[in-house]
């Protein structure tokens, strides 16, 4: 079992939320997908598997749920809404 954690950015509201869990949580292997949604920001999201995904796997998951995307920079979640 993995966990890995992504800054994702473009989501606004709980149906971005369910759209990126049900995206991701169809991928092969995937046992949780967990979003802390910060509207408009960079929202955490934590995907449990059996093992590492890709990231085009996870990319593409993302852009298939609304077009969302993975942060190109970390920005701490502490700092997110500075």
């Amino acid at each position: 079992m993995t966990t890995a954690t992504y800054a994702v950015t473009g989501m606004t509201c709980e149906h971005c939320v369910n759209a990126v869990t049900s995206e991701l949580g169809g991928l092969g292997g995937v046992s949780a997908v967990t979003v802390d949604l910060v509207p408009g920001g960079v929202s955490r999201v934590t995907i449990a598997s059996d093992r590492p995904l890709p990231a085009d796997a996870i990319s593409g998951a993302l852009d298939e749920a609304g077009g969302y995307q993975v942060a190109d920079t970390w920005v701490p979640f502490w700092d997110a809404a500075v």
